[in-house]
């Protein structure tokens, strides 16, 4: 129902409560019929579900098949094993989705929202959540609204809106009934779930909670938005379907050799065909990517960025270009007071950050002292008096919280850092207030000091200087000429031009009778100055947005604020690049939608910087985007971004100051808010997808040396070189060990400084086949080499030797997929610790089966003497050697 169109009265009559609310039994009674007042979290999934999500992969299946060939021909064992590793690897990707899921949830659970309200006549203070319709809610500056409500009493109440309309300053509400279509952006009479109060009292009955409030409607409408395959699932498929084709293949090749050369029964041949499929698919792989993923989740989670959705880890390595908010990720989210100017002064520039009271007044790096300057100090009162803003200080973490209005915040924070603090000086009282008025553009404070009661304003420039008769100067009060207004007002269109805020203040003496302030008394004032602010920039994100153009990743900031504070903070960060000419350097959404479908797809192809945007404006530009082939990072923290972020390739949400249903609609959560997080997250993207791609190709090319020496002994008329047990152990210790270890390779140079992957590029390319065809090649030579030098003295002694060159081949061969580039005493040899714990584990087990007695009856082995080990070891090495020759000639010489 469209309550802003009936009065407090008739909106009360229709909800059956009344200005005293409502009794206990009414909300016990309200709460069967709506619910508690919370929304369904639409990226919540019960725990089953996630554990079964594991599961939907195309590879998965492969092995499920591999799985049922195994116990179809009698082989339990090694379908005991696919099994095994197949949960292993849904394990591992339940366990950190879990993780996510939680960290996500714990910032949730740092602030519990509580509401104030009327109950059985009494004002109470309670949990959100226990609201219903027909509630009366008590809301004042600070408070954050607990649900959709009617206002039924205002007193200057002011509510900022960003989280749900996208823009920043505050509203002035009323009470007064509005016509029934009129837009929600513009029911100055009701107040609206997950905004926050900026300035001003009111009374309030509750119209709507959880899911039937205006935030609710867009979650639940999340649930429209059908998620689709991430980039690296769709890349894992391919990877399934080439290594199915390859079984298939080889498995085929394999049982026309065996059939026509062998002459064997058709029973036994199908036998070692399928046999040959099975141990031809890497059981390992799954397990081994996940593994890769959750060490890349858990290194991301250290650099403050939660990944709620597993293989968004790699996805982040591909992006092609970052869509990013300004207020809170390209900036520090603090209005700071940067320039002050008094009448025939210098101008003065402010130092410090954010909220915090330490800070400099400076004229040619010179520090001056405000409370020596009479005319500068009167300024500074102004600033700490006429506020109703509160700065707390947190003496544990040593931070600061502002409660209030962000404007006023900034102003108090001036005011402290040059000595002055209202809440520890008595000599200065407050009598009146009159807050922030949308008509006037101005707040007045009537103080009393020292005896003498003054009037205290501050307000948008143009109406402050209107209003003044005087101006206050080193050589006294003067009054306002011409001249001296338009000196003025050129310096407030000079600070305009360099995005900053402008606040004039100004005041004038009181009769000591007056005892309240009526607009009729903002006249005739004495101007006292102009303070400039600005939301700075962070500090680390210039070096950050520069890292992404190195890295070949655009920035686009897409922004609801104003477009020269969008430009300003552009240039600052270095996003628009000021050595380029004739560049369009912002378009706000009124000049995008004048442009035809071909325009718009050329300007977001060109232009970086988008200012006075609606979420909708946002999507479609992201979209478009996405239809030219790039990969899409996004960032978001208002609920009106959730379908956005939902709909990005890799959507982004601010886990500070986000909404609760920006961060269920997003893959990542930043713990800090920050854009240099994004970047660091993209490179631990960037690592992961390599170390996929290595573990990948290292398992293929140990598999393939096995079938590639099974067919060549066939072909060659000998025994099979390595018996069914044998094979199985090397893919379970050497392989699993190795590939584990592999996982864990940290990023090599500067990952940043080389171009993007390839959204479309698959795991396993042409790049790398001569790298795994000559080392496969090799490890099959030096097996049957092996094998044929100790075949005289019995089967078992010649698979013995045949075993440990081929184990030994492929602990090489873990060094040399360290990089695919790199040689390995570039890297550092002993730089990947759990490599190395890896091989002396693999060496030690595979010593142990061969010379344990026990075990060596088990895998049909026979002793082999030191010099013989030591023989084949190094025989094995020819691997890496070759490996590095490789490097040298392909990626050095040429």
């Amino acid at each position: 129902m469209k309550y802003h169109q009936f009065s407090p009265d008739e909106v009360l009559r229709q909800l059956g409560t009344c200005r005293n609310g409502l009794s206990d039994q009414e909300v016990v009674a309200r709460r069967v019929q709506y619910g508690y007042n919370e929304i369904p979290e639409a990226g919540k999934q019960h725990w089953t579900l996630i554990f079964l999500k594991q599961f939907k992969s195309l590879l998965v299946f492969v092995l499920f098949g591999a799985a049922a060939i195994s116990w179809a021909t009698g082989h339990e064992a090694d379908m005991y094993v696919i099994l095994a590793v197949i949960i292993i690897n849904a394990s591992i990707g339940f366990a950190q989705e879990m993780r996510a899921e939680n960290a996500v949830a714990l910032l949730k659970t740092m602030l519990v929202p509580q509401a104030k309200a009327l109950r059985n006549g009494e004002k109470v203070t309670l949990p959100a959540r226990e609201l219903v319709p027909g509630d009366i809610i008590v809301v004042e500056e600070g408070d954050s609204i607990p649900a959709d409500a009617r206002l039924i009493e205002a007193k200057n109440l002011r509510t900022i809106e960003a989280s749900l309309t996208g823009e920043s300053v505050p509203v002035q509400k009323t009470v007064a009934s509005l016509p029934a279509d009129t837009p929600m952006a513009d029911c100055r009479n009701m107040l609206y779930k997950g905004t926050f109060v900026a300035g001003g009292y009111a009374l309030a009955v509750v119209t709507g909670t959880g899911v039937n409030t205006a935030i609710g409607e867009i979650a639940l409408s999340l649930s429209t938005i059908k998620p689709t395959k991430t980039n690296f699932q769709q890349k894992t498929d391919a990877l399934a379907q080439q290594m199915a084709v390859l079984a298939v293949v080889n498995a085929g090749l394999l049982f026309s050799i065996a059939y026509f050369y062998r002459q064997g029964s058709l029973d036994e041949v199908l036998l070692v065909a399928i046999a040959a499929m099975v141990s031809s698919i890497p059981a390992g792989l799954p397990a081994v990517l996940a593994i890769v993923l959750a060490i890349g989740a858990n290194r991301m989670a250290k650099r403050n960025a939660i990944v709620r959705e597993f293989t968004a880890t790699e996805t982040l390595g591909a992006v092609t270009t970052i869509i990013t908010d300004k207020t809170g990720t390209l900036t520090q989210n603090t209005l700071t007071v940067r320039k002050v100017f008094v009448p025939n002064m210098p101008e003065w520039d402010i130092t410090g950050e954010g909220w915090s009271p330490v800070g400099n007044f400076m004229h040619d790096e010179t520090i001056i002292d405000p409370k020596e300057i009479p005319t500068l100090s009167q300024l500074l009162t102004i600033c700490g008096w006429s506020n109703n803003s509160d700065i707390q200080h947190n003496k544990e973490k040593d931070t600061y919280r502002l409660v209030g209005d962000p404007t006023e915040g900034a102003l108090l924070a001036l005011a402290r850092k040059g000595g002055f603090f209202p809440k520890q000086d008595t000599s200065i009282s407050k009598i009146d207030d009159l807050p922030f008025n949308s008509n006037l553009k101005m707040r007045a404070t009537l103080v009393s000091t020292k005896g003498q009661r003054q009037l205290l304003v501050v307000g948008a420039p143009e109406k402050v200087l209107a209003k003044s008769a005087y101006i206050a100067t080193p050589e006294g009060v003067l009054p306002m000429t011409d001249e001296w207004a338009h000196q003025l007002k050129h310096r407030m269109d000079e600070w305009s031009l360099q995005a900053m805020r402008v606040i004039a203040l100004a005041w004038r003496n009181e009769p000591d009778n007056t005892t309240h302030i009526a607009e009729q008394h903002l006249s005739d004032l004495i101007f006292a100055g102009i303070v400039g602010m600005i939301d700075p920039p962070r500090p680390d994100v210039r070096n950050a947005v520069a890292a992404c153009k190195r890295a070949g990743i655009r920035v686009i900031m897409a922004t609801g604020d104003h477009i020269n504070t969008a430009i300003a903070i552009a240039r600052a960060t270095g996003i628009i690049d000021t050595t380029e000419q004739h560049q369009t350097l912002a378009l706000t959404e009124q000049q995008l939608l004048t442009l035809d479908e071909k325009e718009f797809e050329q300007v977001v192809h060109t232009t970086n910087v988008f200012a006075r945007l609606t979420p909708a404006m946002k999507l479609r530009i992201a979209e478009k985007l996405q239809a030219g082939g790039e990969l899409i990072a996004m960032t978001g923290d208002g609920v009106n971004d959730a379908p956005a972020l939902k709909r990005a390739d890799v959507g982004v949400a601010m886990g500070v100051m986000g909404t609760d249903v920006a961060r269920d609609a997003a893959k990542v959560v930043l713990a800090d808010d920050n854009f240099s997080t994004i970047v660091s997250a993209v490179e631990e993207g960037r690592i992961v997808f390599t170390n996929a791609r290595q573990t990948s190709f290292y398992l293929l090319t140990t598999n393939f040396a096995e079938i590639i020496t099974l067919i060549i002994s066939i072909l060659s008329g000998l025994p099979i070189p390595l018996t069914a047990t044998q094979i199985l152990w090397l893919n379970l210790v050497t392989d699993g060990v190795g590939d584990i270890s592999l996982a864990t390779e940290r990023g090599h140079g500067d990952i940043l400084s080389q171009k993007p992957i390839n959204p479309k590029e698959n795991i396993l390319t042409s790049e790398a086949i001569p790298f795994l065809i000559i080392n496969a090649g090799l490890m099959t030579t030096l097996t049957l080499v092996a094998f044929s030098w100790f075949l005289p003295a019995g089967i078992d002694k010649a698979r013995s030797g045949a075993f440990i060159v081929m184990a030994f081949c492929q602990l090489y061969n873990v060094y040399n997929m360290r990089s695919l580039q790199l040689s390995i005493f570039q890297i550092g040899l002993f730089t990947n610790r759990y490599i190395n714990v890896a091989t002396i584990f693999s060496i030690l087990v595979q010593v142990a089966i061969i010379e344990i007695p026990l075990l060596a009856q088990m895998f049909h082995f026979q002793p082999i003497s030191f010099m013989e080990f030591i023989t084949l070891v190094g025989a094995a090495s020819g691997v890496l050697w070759m490996g590095e020759l490789y490097k040298l000639i392909r990626y050095r010489l040429f």
